[in-house]
């Protein structure tokens, strides 16, 4: 009888994340878990086997988009306050230089080949792009007013930049710097990503709560998801996202609907909804892909996933505001 109470305590805390003690998160294959916190002006950095903070690595202020180089050695941080993006060695966990970035960098992208970030410049209304190795901006393009989301094609030919204040997505030469085309799509897009093999881009708005997905080849709009006729929460919005390698799950964060959605590529329909902390921001799979993890800036929290159950089983309080989240094996 025993054994059956301790298991539903279990199932509550699961749903709840209420972190009842025994009551584990799934296990998931080791990875390290990288948080950015643009209040607190750190990059914490957590153990993703057993979902314990180990460090925090002040790099500067306001600290907001991540990604990571394509060997996964370094992890690229936006100091947005600072106008530059710090460099972190994944293995060592040290700060190993910063990169000028120009004015209040946000979101960016990493060419596939290394060499290259294209950088959201917000205030300045340019969709910029960085040279590493001499850490020079080589190209800069005007865009509309508060670029947010940057992408990069697959084979590097290709750079997105998303207006939030002009509600477009831009579609750049990679080359050249080139605007070749601007097309409308909902209010405040905010993240923009391509499938791996750069057949389909998503793009998210946040404001009108959709989901974009074109044919890059095209220019064309083949389906906007519209997150408010999916039995959202309330206040439901569309920020960051991320998907499966295989690409036929991609995932929401819903903003102030303090949710993440589920969309079934194949279908262009939500077929779940994750409960998370307040505003959530950013969002991103454990490399084995069974978590979703949710960085929440109004609660201050990361919010752990299990895909294979659908339940919100840890709630990791953070402290100050955390913004971006990635994670590395």
């Amino acid at each position: 009888m025993a054994g059956v109470y301790s298991r539903t305590l279990c199932a509550i805390a699961a749903i709840l994340a209420t972190g009842i003690a025994g009551c584990a998160p799934p296990p998931a294959a080791p990875h390290t878990i990288w948080v950015s916190d643009e209040q607190a002006n750190v990059v914490h950095v957590i153990d993703g086997a057993t979902l314990t903070e180990q460090a925090r690595l002040p790099v500067g202020h306001r600290p907001r988009g991540l990604a990571l180089s394509p060997d996964g050695k370094t992890l690229y941080v936006a100091v947005s306050n600072e106008d530059r993006i710090a460099e972190i060695d994944v293995k060592t966990r040290t700060i190993r230089g910063y990169l000028a970035a120009g004015p209040d960098p946000e979101r960016f992208a990493v060419s596939p080949d290394g060499k290259t970030l294209y950088i959201a410049n917000e205030d300045d209304g340019l969709a910029s792009a960085l040279d590493i190795a001499s850490n020079r901006l080589v190209r800069q393009t005007t865009v509309g007013p508060e670029p947010e989301g940057m992408a990069v094609s697959p084979d590097g030919k290709l750079v997105i930049c998303t207006s939030e204040g002009a509600s477009l997505v831009h579609f750049i030469d990679a080359a050249t710097g080139q605007l070749q085309t601007s097309l409308l799509v909902g209010a405040r897009p905010r993240d923009a990503r391509f499938t791996p093999d750069g057949s389909r881009l998503w793009v998210t708005s946040e404001t009108r709560a959709t989901v974009a997905v074109f044919d890059p080849a095209s220019r064309k709009i083949l389906a906007t998801i519209d997150l408010q006729k999916s039995s959202p929460p309330p206040a439901v919005q569309a920020v960051s996202l991320v998907m499966t390698r295989a690409a036929d799950k991609v995932y929401v964060a819903a903003g102030r609907g303090d949710h993440a959605a589920e969309i079934d590529a194949k279908t262009l329909k939500v077929t779940r909804w994750f409960a998370t902390g307040q505003r959530t921001w950013g969002v991103a799979l454990s490399p084995d892909e069974t978590r979703l993890y949710g960085a929440s800036g109004l609660s201050s929290d990361l919010a752990v996933i299990d895909l294979k159950s659908g339940h919100t089983v840890k709630t990791l309080k953070l402290g100050g505001r955390p913004w971006g989240v990635i994670t590395t094996p």
